[in-house]
């Protein structure tokens, strides 16, 4: 008597696939089932399996299906982003949501062409999700913030947008160094500096002797220098190239005495301000001019000791700044303070130049001994990299 050997794993598989083709669902089904319950461990069996309760709209068994599969490799891809599409199928957006967001942490980078359409599906389904789940959340919190009255809720807003997935958190990446145990700010308030009123009452004046540099187009040099052999990761289209420039007053601690001659005024309101002098590194205090339609990608600067004051000179309409997660509007002689080692990016999508000063001060939540410290720190660096 003659023993019938089981068929092999592959050899079912293509017959189910042979009747799915054909549109035979329910026979495919059939054999697969069979399939599984011999090979409980075949990750492959269960996804055609899957595959063909989706074809006959048996969502809860295509579900069971994936699940069994997911049990086997929790980082099964395809197992992940259909599931989302059946639980979807099932009506719950907000679980479909869940499995979509799981799905997308592990979505190949770039994926195959087949993929493209279904990832861009997922995406919008959990942008929506959290969009809806924001919206709930703020609306909760609304009449508790009018207990509270006039309260500054920004910080509580991002916490929300944060807390759903809409923003991420946002830390001080800088590129040379990170002073630790500092608030991350984005924008400081206006209260750490008593001196900003005062440069703000000086923007005319500033601006006259802008006017007189952009007439002349004297001394103006891209912003953007890396030189040959370097990365250029983001500032591939900006590398060398005068849609962002710059007009020194103090260039990383070096003062450039033929600008600030050209603009005393500008000179002189620059050495009234307590800005972070740092041999070698500090201050930088320019005008920078950025074309028309022209914007500076994500980027973070060199360290959260010293931050950054911004005074608009030239500023059209459609010019925006994002720092972290929060995106704001210039408005004429009003300063702003910010933390550039958070991620951070500007936008001139108007048909004119936008011009601001920007130099640096020192972190107001670093001490006189913490910065002058940080000063030695930096110097002592520089001598070790120089075989010192």
């Amino acid at each position: 008597m003659t023993t019938l050997e089981t068929p092999r794993p592959e050899i079912i598989l293509e017959g189910a696939k042979q009747r799915l083709k054909a549109g035979d669902a329910v026979g495919a089904r059939a054999i697969l089932e069979s399939a599984a319950a011999a090979s409980p461990d075949n990750i492959s069996i269960l996804m055609e399996l899957a595959l063909a309760c989706r074809l006959m709209a048996d969502w809860p068994a295509a579900l069971r299906a994936l699940n069994a599969a997911l049990a086997i490799d929790p980082y099964e891809f395809l197992a992940l982003l259909t599931k989302g599409v059946v639980i979807e199928k099932m009506g719950d957006m907000r679980a479909a949501a869940a499995a979509y967001a799981t799905a997308l942490r592990l979505a190949p980078d770039p994926p195959a062409q087949f993929l493209v359409k279904p990832i861009e599906h997922a995406r919008a389904i959990v942008a929506e999700d959290r969009q809806r789940k924001a919206d709930f959340l703020h609306a909760r919190l609304a009449d508790h913030k009018r207990a509270h009255g006039g309260a500054d809720f920004a910080r509580i807003d991002e916490c929300v947008d944060i807390f759903v997935g809409k923003a991420k958190p946002q830390v001080p990446d800088p590129a040379l160094l990170l002073f630790p145990r500092v608030p991350p700010v984005p924008f400081f308030d206006d209260a750490f500096f008593p001196w900003m009123p005062e440069l703000e009452s000086q923007t005319p004046i500033i601006r006259d002797e802008l006017e007189g540099v952009l007439s002349e187009a004297r001394e103006l040099q891209p912003y953007i220098q890396k030189q040959p052999g370097s990365p250029l990761n983001q500032w591939a289209d900006l590398n060398f190239n005068p849609a962002w420039s710059v007009y020194f007053f103090w260039e990383s601690g070096a003062r450039h005495d033929a600008n600030c001659a050209r603009c005393p005024r500008t000179a002189e309101i620059l050495d009234r301000l307590p800005l972070a002098r740092q041999p070698h590194y500090g201050p930088t205090a320019m005008f920078s001019i950025l074309k028309p339609h022209t914007a500076i990608p994500p980027h973070t600067g060199s360290t959260n000791a010293r931050v950054i004051c911004h005074l608009p000179l030239i500023l059209p309409e459609k010019c925006s700044y994002r720092v972290g997660n929060d995106r704001r509007d210039w408005k004429m002689g009003k300063a702003w303070v910010f933390d550039d080692s958070i991620e951070h990016e500007a936008r001139n999508d108007s048909d004119f130049i936008r011009v601001m000063l920007i130099f640096d001060v020192w972190n107001p939540y670093l001490t006189e001994a913490e910065r002058d410290l940080v000063s030695e720190l930096l110097l002592a660096n520089r001598a070790y990299l120089a075989g010192q």
